[in-house]
């Protein structure tokens, strides 16, 4: 699993104004809320978090801050709601054994004969929730869409769970599907209106 290196600088001033001053100077506040400790509060650079936010895969932060580590996982993210602006992380530290509530992408596995039939795989789902620990994480999750033919779907519960992992994101929400082109549906509809006629005498 691809984990992404940030060294901190710890925050001994909390507020707006300390974060508004923290932004200005090319950082994001951030916080730890880490095992057995008081949550850590500090700052870096924010550039060293677009390999970590802007990406469609899931990575582990390896945290530095005054000499002490911490993995990671992302746990929320406040952003501007005009600019897209990062203005605050909130990173939840990992303890092995202990249980977390993590969102994973959803990768497939195989082709889909309705492709090959003219159909369009459509993914309606890209992560899903689940209730793991940190020894048994990954970062990633695959469903088999070997069967997946023209108007078909596959569902969170067709997802193949790794050992120690528990969905929380309700089975019956469809990840992919096949769809008909409209182009195939009338034609196909055109068939069927051929097989129906029926000769007048």
């Amino acid at each position: 699993m691809e984990s992404i290196a940030i060294t901190g600088n710890p925050r001994n001033e909390l507020g707006k104004k300390s974060s508004r001053m923290a932004r200005r100077e090319g950082q994001t506040p951030c916080v730890i809320y880490a095992s057995g400790q008081d949550n850590v509060h500090f700052a870096a650079e924010t550039s060293n978090f677009k390999e970590l936010i802007y990406t469609p895969d899931f990575k582990i932060a390896d945290i530095s801050v005054s000499g002490s580590n911490y993995k990671c996982i992302v746990k929320d993210i406040q952003f501007h709601p005009v600019t897209d602006e990062i203005l605050h992380i909130d990173f939840l530290q990992l303890v092995d054994g202990r249980s977390m509530k993590v969102e994973i992408p959803v990768r497939f596995k195989g082709i889909a004969p309705g492709t090959k039939a003219g159909g369009k795989l459509t993914q309606k789902l890209r992560r899903v929730k689940v209730k793991t620990t940190p020894e048994h994480l990954t970062d990633e999750l695959y469903v088999d869409i070997t069967q997946l033919d023209l108007g078909q779907s596959v569902k969170v519960r067709d997802i193949e769970l790794k050992d120690g992992m528990e969905l929380e994101t309700s089975p019956g929400i469809p990840v992919a599907s096949v769809i008909v082109p409209r182009a195939l549906r009338s034609a196909q509809a055109g068939k069927e209106e051929e097989g129906t006629t029926v000769d007048e005498e």
